[in-house]
């Protein structure tokens, strides 16, 4: 799947997140201090919504189990959760965000 534009980059309240259907991918769409990053929006623990979870700074915790993970590079930080979230290549242009499915964050190695 190529680039594909998600949302308004508005959509996205600043430290918070949502999440949008991608093709077949519910993708969870974070705003952290004007940064947008992206990954798959399903725990990789309960598979709960991880845009009901809480985000602090640039860990979102999950609801469901309390698992944790590290946004920028998808890292799980906190268990119940040890699988890491895919991350998508984010970008923001003309005020609206767009996620590229098939490429991994950048920030991904981190």
């Amino acid at each position: 799947m190529a680039e594909t534009q998600v949302c308004a980059a508005s959509d996205v309240p600043e430290n918070g997140v949502i999440s949008r259907e991608v093709g077949d991918e519910l993708v969870a769409i974070y705003n952290i201090n004007g940064t947008y990053y992206a990954t798959e929006a399903r725990c990789t623990h309960g598979m709960a919504d991880l845009a009901d979870g809480t985000l602090e700074d640039d860990v979102i915790e999950c609801n469901f189990h309390f698992g944790a993970f590290h946004v920028p590079s998808g890292k799980a930080v906190q268990p119940p959760c040890f699988i890491a979230l895919k991350t998508f290549k984010t970008e923001v242009r003309d005020g609206q965000v767009f996620v590229d499915l098939d490429t991994p964050a950048p920030t991904a190695d981190a």
